[in-house]
C-alpha cells in the first residue's frame, strides 16, 4: 500500500489442470455466457418463448460475439501487424523467435487470443442476430435486441473485470495520492515480461513480478512504475448500472413493447461511458494519429451514440 494507491499483480492464471489452464479473463468469459443464457431463459419464459430458441440463439450469439470481437481487434486496432501475420488473426498463437508450438514448431508461441474489440462485438452480435432472425421469422430482429442488450450490459461489466485482472487496457498515469491509484505492475509498457525476467534472473514470468513487488532489492524498478487509473474498472462499474437499469425497465415499464428503445438506450448508455473513459484510458492504438483530437475508441463510440439516439426516438411504425 502506497498511501491510497494500491499495488496491483495478481497471478493472471486462476488454477491449473494438468496442461490446461484456468485463466481469469477465460472464466470471466464464461460466466459473461452463462448469465447471458439464464438472463434470457427468463425472458423467454416471460415471452412465452421455447428453451431450444433459445439455445440456437445462443449459439449464434457466442459465435458472433468473438469472432466479431476478434476481426474488431484487429482491423481497428492493429491490422499494420496483422496484415503481415494472417494465420495470427484466427488461430491463438503469435510469431516469437524463441517460441515451440506443441513441442515441435518453431517460430511461434501459444498466446490465446489477447486482442478483443468491443466495437467489434456489437458488430458481430447485430450481424448474428439478423442471421438468427432469418431462421425465426416469429422474433423480429429489433425485438430480440431489445431483451439481448439486458444480459450484454452485464457481460459487459465481466469482460473489463476480466481486463483489469490482465493488467491490460490500463488507464493514464496519475499521482499515487489519486483514490483510486493502481501500480499495474504486470503492464506490459511499464514493465514488459521479458523485462522482468532479464532484471530479476528468475526462471518464470511469475516469479519475476512477484520478486520485483516483494524483494527490497528491486525497489527501485517498482518505485518506477508509474500509478495509473484502473479505467477498466469506472466503465466496468458504470456497466453494472446500465445492467440495472435496463432490467428495471423491461420487467417494471412498458418500454420492452417500445420496439427498439431499449437497444437504443443501450448503445447511447454503453458507448457514452466508453467515450467519457477514453479520457483516462491508455492509448490503444489504431487509426487516432491519423484523425487526431480523440482516440480510436472515441472516434468508433460516436457512430454507436448517435444510431442509440435513432432508435429511442424514431417515428414508431408498428414494425421491427
Amino acid at each position: 500500500m502506497y498511501f491510497l494507491g494500491i499495488i496491483w499483480n495478481p497471478n493472471e492464471t486462476l488454477f491449473t489442470l494438468g496442461p490446461l489452464q484456468i485463466k481469469y479473463y477465460n472464466l470471466l468469459w464464461i460466466t459473461t455466457f452463462a448469465l447471458g443464457w439464464y438472463i434470457m431463459k427468463r425472458i423467454f419464459t416471460n415471452e412465452n418463448k421455447t428453451v431450444e430458441q433459445l439455445d440456437s440463439l445462443f449459439i449464434y450469439t457466442v459465435l458472433s460475439t468473438m469472432l466479431g470481437a476478434r476481426l474488431g481487434h484487429v482491423f481497428f486496432y492493429d491490422w499494420p501487424y496483422y496484415q503481415n501475420h494472417l494465420a495470427e488473426i484466427l488461430l491463438p498463437i503469435r510469431e516469437s523467435a524463441s517460441g515451440v508450438l506443441f513441442g515441435f514448431i518453431k517460430g511461434y508461441e501459444f498466446t490465446g487470443f489477447t486482442g478483443l474489440a468491443s466495437h467489434g462485438a456489437i458488430i458481430g452480435i447485430l450481424i448474428g442476430t439478423y442471421l438468427y432472425q432469418r431462421k425465426h421469422s416469429d422474433m423480429k430482429t429489433l425485438w430480440l435486441l431489445d431483451r439481448m442488450v439486458i444480459p450484454a450490459a452485464i457481460g459487459a461489466f465481466c469482460v473489463r473485470l476480466g481486463n483489469f485482472f490482465n493488467s491490460e487496457i490500463n488507464g493514464k498515469t496519475t499521482d499515487e495520492s489519486f483514490i483510486f491509484a493502481t501500480k499495474f505492475i504486470r503492464d506490459s509498457d511499464d514493465m514488459h515480461p521479458s523485462k522482468a525476467l532479464a532484471i530479476t534472473q528468475e526462471k518464470t514470468v511469475n516469479a519475476a513480478y512477484d520478486a520485483i513487488e516483494n524483494n527490497p532489492q528491486f525497489a527501485d524498478q517498482l518505485a518506477q512504475i508509474p500509478f495509473r487509473h484502473p479505467a477498466q474498472l469506472y466503465e466496468g462499474v458504470a456497466y453494472i448500472f446500465v445492467f440495472i437499469l435496463l432490467y428495471y425497465l423491461y420487467w417494471h415499464t412498458n418500454k420492452k413493447n417500445s420496439t427498439g428503445y431499449l437497444f437504443g438506450l443501450f448503445l447511447v448508455l454503453l458507448w457514452t461511458i466508453r467515450f467519457f473513459v477514453e479520457f483516462v484510458k491508455k492509448s490503444q492504438g489504431g487509426f487516432e494519429e491519423s484523425l487526431g483530437l480523440l482516440s480510436t475508441g472515441q472516434w468508433l463510440s460516436i457512430p454507436f451514440i448517435l444510431i442509440g439516439f435513432y432508435f429511442m426516438f424514431r417515428p414508431k411504425t408498428g414494425k421491427s
